[in-house]
């Protein structure tokens, strides 16, 4: 069979839908042997750092932090692939992912659920509460004393259950948790400021939901 008139011209190849190749003096540089990856390092790294990490913080990688905004279209992409939904909340400066779910879709879970325990939830309550509380007040930071929740979330407590020292020690791993993930910053022995992710952890719907909760189970132990 005969080639089409025009076939050797290479505009006419492009209009067609044909690909023109590449120079091979364009090709991404390897990051390792066989590496068939097409995006650069720095975008690499962003997008391993969502995966591993429950949050981005603007205030603490600012230079992933750009690197994410200007390549969010390319990590978006690499995502969704994955069935995972990237959120980027400019006001706050914090991005995280999330798991799709669809009923019409049989979606493979990528992103496993990390439950809080009690100790965790109570404090993460207490937390909350006290940050809506202060930025209503029209301060722009929030803090708390390990005193201060202690004494707070322990009246959440079983009363029947007097061991002071196990309930002290469950709150503390519970405030080490949050540490880790971002939402308190330890700036000095025993105090700490709370950080905008108890937002995004706890919407305001679920703390008053909560919170009515707790008070409930609180009157019902008296």
């Amino acid at each position: 069979m005969s080639e089409p008139d025009g076939a050797d011209d290479s505009s006419t190849g492009a209009a067609a839908g044909f690909i023109e190749p590449v120079p091979m003096e364009d090709d991404p540089a390897e990051l390792f042997a066989g590496d068939a990856g097409t995006l650069d390092v720095d975008v690499r790294r962003v997008l391993v750092r969502l995966l591993q990490r429950r949050f981005l913080l603007a205030d603490k990688s600012p230079a992933q932090w750009r690197t994410l905004l200007e390549n969010q279209q390319i990590v978006e992409s690499r995502l969704h692939d994955l069935f995972v939904r990237l959120v980027v909340d400019h006001d706050r400066g914090i991005a995280y992912k999330q798991q799709v779910r669809s009923a019409e879709l049989d979606v493979p879970i990528l992103l496993k659920d990390d439950p809080y325990n009690r100790a965790e939830t109570l404090v993460l309550v207490h937390l909350r509460t006290v940050f809506q509380r202060e930025r209503g007040t029209g301060e722009t930071s929030a803090r708390v004393d390990i005193e201060e929740l202690e004494q707070t979330v322990l009246t959440y407590f079983d009363p029947d259950d007097h061991n002071l020292a196990r309930g002290q020690r469950e709150i503390r791993n519970a405030v080490q948790r949050l540490v880790t993930e971002g939402l308190l910053t330890e700036e000095s022995a025993g105090r700490y400021r709370i950080t905008p992710l108890v937002e995004v952890v706890l919407s305001t719907e679920k703390l008053t939901e909560l919170s009515q909760w707790l008070r409930e189970q609180n009157e019902a132990a008296r």
